[in-house]
């Protein structure tokens, strides 16, 4: 007869408190509307005392790497991954996608409707943004300082 070492006991894992720091989503425009939710419940939860100033600001920059994902960085049926993360002086958002083109900044337009993502990326992160390439495409980051 075998002797089979003793049963290792059920590990419990516990959920974290409060929103996730990770949310993965459809390649579609709703998308832009969950990731605003997301955002909002993450600073809610996570940074308490952040001005509401800061909690609109990363909300629009959610929304804008959320939208610029859909539109340039991802195929329908990709999926597209927003990872926040939060302390008391700033919060900072990416957003990962398949595709390895990477963003450029252009010029506005006042013929064109689109273009302007990247300008107000540049304006709320005081020019602390960036992108950066993985296996299988890349992320966008940008940090958004507290504005006290």
């Amino acid at each position: 007869m075998i002797d089979l070492p003793p049963a290792i006991p059920a590990a419990h894992c516990t959920p974290p408190d409060g929103p996730p720091h990770t949310l993965l989503l459809a390649s579609e425009p709703q998308s832009a509307a969950n990731a605003r939710e997301f955002a909002r419940a993450f600073i809610g939860y996570h940074s308490t005392k952040a001005p509401d100033t800061h909690v609109d600001d990363v909300v629009l920059v959610t929304s804008e790497l959320v939208t610029n994902s859909y539109r340039y960085g991802a195929e329908p049926g990709d999926m597209i991954r927003v990872v926040l993360h939060a302390d008391d002086l700033r919060t900072r958002v990416e957003v990962h996608d398949p595709v390895r083109r990477t963003p450029r900044l252009r010029s506005a337009s006042a013929e064109c409707e689109r273009g302007r993502g990247l300008v107000i990326l540049d304006a709320l992160c005081v020019g602390l943004w960036g992108f950066g390439g993985r296996p299988f495409g890349k992320f966008v980051w940008a940090e958004v300082p507290w504005n006290n």
